[in-house]
């Protein structure tokens, strides 16, 4: 059976549902058991993109299944490319599954598998293989950056710039070839140094592209921020109160949260994913270690690094001189594993001492903090508050607001499939063989080949390069039924 059928709407009881019925026989199964409530508007003789009111009658029992209205889209005009019928109905349980029975049992359709309308959609033609897994982000989509990015690809943003790349790959491959067909008439179409500057420009956009699958990750699953500090100085408070929920264990007892937490809220919409670790010290405590080993993992992954320290201990003089030792010590603790992240420093308790200690002894620590860092790229950014009675959380919010802004200037193209970015890899890995042999002279044959492998890299996102079934199954698997 050609012909598929599934519930298009989530599962459960809602206003009204829709089941997407596609197929050569779309339109006949629909007409064995829909009614319309004017003679002349049976589905057969309706043009396409129309909507028609009726009834769905079961024809084994002749009893009415519910007052329906019926969308029509002819092929090729459909999101399949097949002649497609939506059938939206109430949103009962009850229902739907009449409905389902009707199409299964009596019309010779059979229910649909997990993607199998896009799949068909792609096999028909009507998107390629980056633009049918878009449509999956897009229907994940969990904030407005994602959802923005999901219908950019949706829409041909990846398939727009592979398409540009291979036609550049195209030229720069038949110059190859007619250096080949006329090599022994000496005969030179463009000489060496033009074809590997063509070749770079190729690469350094292959690499470009392979750069923003950070982002793609972050803006697809949340902008990783890593909450670090000593023991006790709050976090897991600070985590609390972000988050709107007891999702850590708040104990004056040093060294309590041995393990990394994580949640996600919406900021500015964009999601953010903070991670709760253990607090940085020297312990002879073998599970406490383990702990603190997470947290430097966490830590070379983040993008944006919450730094707290305790301001009982900064504003007082008898503690700042060990309070400035011991935030040095976290900072030699985590230099190996911070880059490139944003930076934050996040004096806590401060509703608990004078601010003018404060100050004066919090410049004197950014100080020597300057002094430390090696990196020039890391920028010491600092906020005041107190995580327990939420003081100082308007700022603290606008510096991660600020922090978190991921750079999506308009019409940029960033990945988010990992699918993608390993062929961007093998695409980049093939190019410098290809620039290898144009530097060192090697045959046009040699460079030819490697150049087939940059284009079947590249048309492989986009699907035109698979033929293995396994390999499409493994991608539509993941996609819900009914889509």
């Amino acid at each position: 059976m050609n012909t598929i059928c599934a519930i298009s709407t989530p599962p459960g009881i809602g206003g009204i549902a829709v089941i997407r019925v596609s197929g050569p026989d779309a339109i006949d199964a629909c007409d064995y058991i829909f009614f319309p409530f004017q003679s002349s508007h049976y589905l057969n003789t309706r043009p396409t993109h129309t909507l028609t009111f009726g009834k769905i009658v079961n024809p084994e029992t002749h009893e009415v299944i519910d007052e329906v209205v019926v969308s029509l889209f002819r092929a090729p005009h459909s999101f399949t490319g097949e002649d497609v019928v939506e059938i939206s109905c109430h949103g009962s349980i009850f229902i739907q599954q009449e409905l389902l029975h009707v199409l299964t049992r009596c019309c010779d359709v059979r229910m649909a598998e997990p993607g199998e309308f896009t799949r068909r959609a792609f096999a028909n033609g009507r998107m390629d293989l980056s633009q049918a897994e878009a449509v999956a982000d897009l229907i994940s989509s969990q904030n407005a950056a994602a959802h923005r990015l999901a219908f950019s690809q949706m829409k041909g943003s990846i398939s727009n710039k592979l398409d540009l790349l291979h036609d550049q790959l195209l030229q720069l491959s038949s110059l190859l070839e007619l250096e080949l067909d006329f090599s022994e008439e000496d005969v030179e179409f463009a000489d060496r140094s033009q074809l590997l500057s063509i070749a770079q420009q190729i690469d350094d956009e292959v690499v470009r592209l392979s750069d923003t699958f950070r982002t793609g990750q972050a803006i697809r699953n949340g902008i990783p921020v890593a909450i670090i500090g000593e023991t006790n100085v709050g976090k897991s408070t600070l985590l609390n109160h972000l988050l709107g929920d007891e999702r850590a264990i708040v104990s004056d007892v040093h060294g309590t949260t041995r393990d990394v937490i994580e949640d996600t809220i919406i900021l500015d919409g964009q999601s953010v994913r903070f991670i709760d670790t253990a607090g940085i010290r020297n312990t002879n405590d073998q599970i406490e270690n383990l702990g603190i080993e997470r947290t430097y993992q966490r830590l070379e992954r983040a993008q944006v690094v919450l730094w707290l320290i305790d301001g009982t201990r900064l504003a007082d003089d008898a503690k700042v001189e060990q309070c400035v030792s011991d935030t040095l010590y976290v900072y030699r603790c985590i230099e190996p594993y911070i880059h490139d992240q944003r930076l934050i420093l996040v004096i806590n308790k401060v509703d608990l001492v004078d601010s003018d200690q404060l100050s004066l002894h919090l410049s004197y620590l950014l100080d020597l903090l300057s002094q430390t860092i090696q990196d020039p790229s890391l920028s010491l950014n600092y906020v005041t508050i107190s995580a327990k009675h939420e003081m100082g959380f308007s700022e603290l919010r606008k510096a991660l607001t600020k922090a978190t802004r991921l750079p999506q200037a308009q019409g940029d193209v960033i990945l988010t499939n990992k699918r993608h970015y390993e062929a961007m890899q093998m695409a980049h890995e093939a190019l410098q063989h290809v620039l290898s042999g144009l530097l060192t002279q090697i045959s046009g044959d040699l460079i030819a080949e490697d150049l087939r492998m940059v284009i079947d890299s590249l048309n492989s996102v986009l699907g035109r390069s698979i033929t293995s079934e396994e390999t499409l199954n493994n991608i539509f698997k993941n996609f819900c039924i009914g889509k």
